[in-house]
């Protein structure tokens, strides 16, 4: 019997690109962690437990010395025959999973370990083979563990300042919120979309050049851009956005009417163009508002600016965003790479030649025009 023993290099190296989907065989995919499931709220009745929770409990009851992996058959000596295969295992202990598991991805839970645990054991039986056959050894393999080991030391100083910078305090949090409060505004809206192409029936006259054509579209455009205009009109007079929408709608020849109601809307989840609708007042309208391909009339209903306390957790998501963004470009920036373009840029290959040096194929068709 074989126990585990993960080497220093494939414990660096080797797992996060077993994780991360480095190593590939055939179907063999490693899933990204399962996202934990919120806490449950505190109700009269005790919830039922989570597949999770579960989980946990039964894991907490494996003693940290037992096997949680056999691999029988793996072993540094198989025997020759059938009789003592029984003999030749590979085990892992649940100290040496956890121990590896932590190392790779340390909030991987449920579904996403056990599938871990198998393509790690598959990739063990692979990796055995592997040496017995000496891939283990000369020029490509060496390279390889290279780029393996500059990959992950990257991976390593990334978790590093993430772990640093991860502290944000109370005061940080504060000066954010107060400097940016803009940022926090939400306001209740509607708006009325009207688009600048018509949807209407085909014209008979099938024999438009390209330049009529264009010619018609911007004039549809044009009769589009009045309609806007007058609805605006309608709008400021207190029409309702959804009968001003319904009617946008009927011009421009589509059936469907959408409601014209948005709901609480953040500046963040407008488009950047359409950002300047949170400046407005409750109960004012906007400006006619153009876009690529449709004009936009918005109505603010009344606009409030979201508590500190519901803004805390993601003010820490963006200052943390942020100083990771400084840290990792100081780090970029003390050093500068420079390319040789006339080796990276290498110049066309002759007629009749592919990149690769190969010969193009000739043309099926014999009246094609060389290039």
């Amino acid at each position: 019997m074989m126990r585990i023993k993960i080497s220093p290099d494939v414990a660096r190296y080797g797992l996060p690109c077993l994780l991360f989907g480095t190593l590939s065989w055939g179907h063999m995919v490693i899933p990204a962690p399962a996202a934990q499931e919120p806490a449950p709220a505190t109700n009269a009745i005790p919830a039922a437990p989570s597949a999770n929770q579960n989980q946990q409990t039964e894991t907490s009851n494996v003693a940290p010395d037992a096997a949680v992996i056999t691999i029988t058959g793996l072993c540094d000596n198989p025997p020759k025959d059938k009789a003592g295969i029984s003999d030749c295992k590979t085990v892992i202990t649940r100290t040496e999973f956890e121990k590896l598991v932590g190392a790779v991805q340390p909030n991987m839970k449920g579904r996403a370990r056990r599938e871990f645990a198998t393509n790690y054991a598959t990739a063990l039986v692979m990796a055995k083979k592997a040496e017995k056959m000496g891939l283990d050894k000369g020029e490509n393999f060496e390279e390889q563990m290279k780029v393996a080991r500059i990959q992950v030391l990257a991976q390593e100083l990334k978790r590093k300042i993430q772990s640093e910078l991860s502290l944000i305090s109370d005061t940080d949090i504060d000066n954010y919120y107060h400097e940016n409060l803009p940022v926090f505004e939400e306001a209740e809206m509607e708006r009325i979309y009207i688009p600048k192409a018509q949807d209407l029936p085909a014209s008979p006259d099938k024999t438009l050049s390209e330049a009529d054509k264009q010619k018609q579209l911007h004039r549809t455009e044009l009769s589009m851009k009045e309609v806007a205009d007058n609805l605006r009109a309608r709008a400021v007079a207190g029409g309702d956005f959804n009968s001003l929408q319904a009617d946008a709608y009927k011009i421009a020849g589509i059936k469907t009417t959408p409601s014209a109601s948005l709901g609480k809307i953040r500046r963040i989840s407008l488009p950047r163009s359409q950002v300047v609708v949170m400046d407005l007042k409750p109960g004012e309208v906007s400006s006619v508002i153009e876009a690529p391909n449709g004009y936009f009339i918005y109505k603010i209903r009344n606009k409030e600016t979201l508590p500190l306390e519901k803004a805390r957790e993601e003010i820490k998501g963006i200052l943390r965003s942020q100083r990771l963004q400084d840290a990792t470009r100081t780090i970029q920036e003390s050093a500068t790479p420079i390319l040789d373009e006339a080796y990276f840029t290498p110049s066309r290959p002759p007629r009749g030649v592919t990149e690769s040096g190969e010969p193009t194929q000739p043309s099926s068709n014999p009246h094609s025009k060389p290039d």
